[in-house]
């Protein structure tokens, strides 16, 4: 089974990340620019938080901020649950539903590697089951 490091190197994405004093409009023209539900905050390389689709529709739409005067620090996630590059698919998956969330950033000596979404759980969980099924299907069809 892949751990997290392995997931967010097939990824081939780098770190995506928004500076805390960014605006929320900002941040939500990354997100669409990069097919992306979620920013890491970043404070030069120390992570002080994230930014989800949740946050923009709970804490800006929702509360009826303007999303171009908005910082993000001040509607950004700042308890955020981190991986290390060794944490496992299943804990992974454990964390994200015990904790409600669908991203998890992956840290290595204090320095953020990669992000792994839900997304990227199911993907790499799927690649597993259907490298089974093609083993078991070969092992059937042996006489």
């Amino acid at each position: 089974m892949a751990n997290a490091k392995q997931i967010i190197a097939a990824k081939q994405l780098g770190v995506v990340s928004i500076a805390p004093q960014a605006t929320v409009l900002d941040a939500a023209q990354v997100m669409n620019e990069k097919h992306i539900g979620a920013l890491l905050v970043l404070d030069g390389t120390r992570l002080v938080g994230i930014f989800t689709e949740r946050d923009v529709m709970r804490r800006v739409v929702a509360a009826g901020e303007d999303p171009a005067k908005t910082k993000v620090r001040d509607v950004m996630t700042k308890q955020v649950a981190v991986a290390s590059p060794h944490t496992t698919c299943d804990e992974l998956r454990t964390v994200m539903r015990e904790k409600c969330i669908r991203h998890v950033p992956v840290v290595e000596s204090d320095t953020v590697i990669g992000l792994v979404s839900i997304g990227d759980l199911n993907r790499a969980v799927q690649e597993v089951q259907e490298e089974t099924i093609r083993y078991l299907e070969q092992y059937m069809s042996v006489p």
